[in-house]
């Protein structure tokens, strides 16, 4: 995994969904300008962003569409917004299962979030960053036992974070070959990442005409 991992330390008053949004719409205005950079520069290459990315919930989107699969869901999401921030992961839904699996003593479950772009060239949801703000005490002590994890009170990291020795913080990271693809319309990762692939994956995407780096 090649990624732009970053963490910022807040305060207790950070701690709260406006400001989960407000780093969210930071970076994709970032994702926006480094769009228009590319198109500007390849005019050939057409990227199409919504102005605003759209926040939903794990359980606001199994209510929509509680027929689907999680991965159905967030393809349907997706390729109506355009850019979604799929927020709350980890916790259990209604349907008594959960979106997707998070440690319970990294995000906290009610302040996280993925942010998903619909690619076209893949007809898919494609998550470029997974973030969020980080547990506090309260959120470790719960989550924990949620998941019957109580144990783990016994590491460092969780004695430093109930005592107060650590900051609270929000963090995430951003997939740069994952963006790459995007911003650049490449349906193979192999075409911005240089790596060793299979005799076979080769000339799969040689059929197809990509040209793996």
């Amino acid at each position: 995994v090649d990624q732009w991992d970053w963490e910022k330390i807040i305060t207790a008053e950070d701690r709260n969904v406006e400001y989960l949004k407000a780093t969210v719409r930071s970076i994709f205005g970032a994702v926006k300008r480094t769009a228009k950079a590319v198109s500007d520069k390849y005019p050939e290459i057409e990227i199409s962003l919504p102005e605003q990315i759209k926040f939903i919930t794990t359980q606001e989107l199994l209510d929509k569409y509680p027929n689907l699969t999680v991965k159905e869901r967030e393809h349907e999401a997706v390729k109506e917004y355009g850019a979604v921030f799929l927020m709350q992961i980890g916790g259990k839904l209604t349907n008594g299962e959960k979106h997707d699996g998070r440690a319970p003593d990294y995000d906290d479950w009610t302040l996280n979030g993925d942010i998903l772009l619909y690619n076209k060239v893949l007809d898919s949801a494609f998550e470029i960053s997974s973030m969020g703000i980080r547990v506090d005490r309260n959120a470790l002590m719960k989550q924990l036992k949620e998941e019957n994890a109580e144990d783990r009170m016994e590491f460092e990291f969780h004695k430093m974070l109930v005592s107060g020795a650590l900051p609270l913080t929000i963090g995430g990271g951003i997939g740069q070959s994952r963006l790459c693809m995007y911003l650049l319309q490449k349906a193979h990762i192999g075409e911005v990442q240089v790596s060793i692939w299979p005799e076979k994956e080769i000339a799969k995407c040689k059929q197809k005409g990509i040209n793996l780096l």
